[in-house]
């Protein structure tokens, strides 16, 4: 007999997809311990296990798995190939459905006015303290892109309104917002978004305590501190409007000590999760909860409460070294909605990280 673990390590799925999937008869253990409730699957059992979870992967309805691991375990192989044909022609028709959708999408973009047009050919110069504009970077340099296909997020937002500069960058999975104040422009709103390289040079320069120069030329900017500068080309392409991915709506507060926090993280229980199939790429999931006297706890594994929130580990980690405070507080919402990490000053530097599906 195999126990649950073992089943959730050798079919792909997690230990808490097994316990859904026999609640929804799918895949029903063939032993459950009438004291402990704890699942035993016989060796058999594998092989199913291990289609349901490609099944899943494909897409297809539960109620279409039923059938086809119903017919896998006989000999009606006809049933089974009919439902896997159906299920692709699904697919197809829905590809063929959203390309027309992205296709008009495309041209509705293209008669749109840009309003970065007018942001590039700006010449702004503008005066911000060493030590604020270093911390600002600091804050949101782990939330920057790396992903080839989104070179936009391969950056940090530099945005500069009235007599304040913030700093934006994200992944999608994660966003970090940070501000520093500025003297010297009182002009239009203006954007940059500096590539990771020219944002690390600017953060070795921040060493002193003496203001910096910022200059935005068009799509060059530059960074002087004394008689040190650098200098570089901004990105050639949009910054999502992180002001409406920062609406979030009410949730419930927390405050945390950082240092024991990162230890019940660390030394807590994880979930891994395939979040990337196509380049087999996982990531631990911490889970998440919060009690009435708000204390945030991290959940040991089989805790299936409908209101606790999955979030990656490594990316939380992060996140609290960022908030650079012995305490920050913990903004969690619903379990779909994104979670925010904040310093308890209120100041206008916080992290989002966006929450992982716990059932599969």
């Amino acid at each position: 007999m195999r126990s649950i673990g073992e089943m959730a390590r050798d079919s792909g799925l997690g230990v808490s997809a097994l316990r859904f999937y026999d609640r929804a008869g799918v895949l029903v253990p063939a032993w459950v311990d009438p004291v402990s409730g704890y699942r035993w699957y016989d060796p058999g059992q594998l092989e199913e296990a291990r289609v349901l979870a490609r099944l899943r992967r494909a897409g297809m309805p539960l109620a279409d798995i039923r059938l086809v691991l119903a017919g896998w375990s006989s000999t009606d192989t006809e049933l089974v190939r009919g439902l896997l044909q159906a299920h692709l022609r699904r697919l197809e028709l829905g590809l063929s459905d959203a390309r027309s959708e992205f296709s008009t999408l495309r041209a509705l973009l293209e008669h749109r006015e840009n309003p970065m047009t007018a942001i590039r050919t700006a010449t702004v110069q503008l005066s911000v303290p060493a030590p604020e504009l270093a911390a600002a970077l600091d804050a949101v340099r782990f939330a920057a892109g790396s992903d080839p296909e989104l070179p936009m997020l391969a950056g940090v937002l530099f945005d500069i309104e009235g007599e304040g500069l913030n700093l934006v960058a994200t992944d999608r999975y994660r966003m970090a917002v940070a501000r520093a104040a500025t003297t010297g422009y009182d002009g239009p709103r203006v954007q940059a978004v500096v590539p990771l390289p020219l944002a690390d040079a600017m953060r070795a320069l921040l060493q002193g305590e003496e203001p910096v120069r910022l200059a935005v030329d068009g799509d060059r900017v530059s960074l002087e501190s004394g008689d040190r500068q650098t200098v570089g080309q901004c990105l050639d392409h949009d910054f999502p409007d992180y002001r409406r991915l920062v609406q979030l709506p009410a949730g419930r507060r927390a405050l945390v000590d950082v240092a024991a926090f990162r230890e019940a993280l660390e030394t807590g229980p994880v979930r891994a999760r395939q979040l990337r199939e196509q380049d087999g790429e996982r990531w631990d999931v911490s889970v998440l909860r919060m009690a009435d006297d708000g204390t945030v706890t991290v959940c040991e594994d089989g805790d299936d409460d409908r209101d606790n929130i999955g979030v990656n580990r490594e990316f939380l980690l992060d996140a609290l070294a960022a908030g650079d405070r012995d305490e920050l507080i913990l903004d969690l919402g619903a379990p779909t909605a994104p979670l925010a990490i904040r310093r308890p000053e209120e100041e206008p530097a916080f992290s989002i990280l966006m929450p992982i599906r716990l059932e599969d």
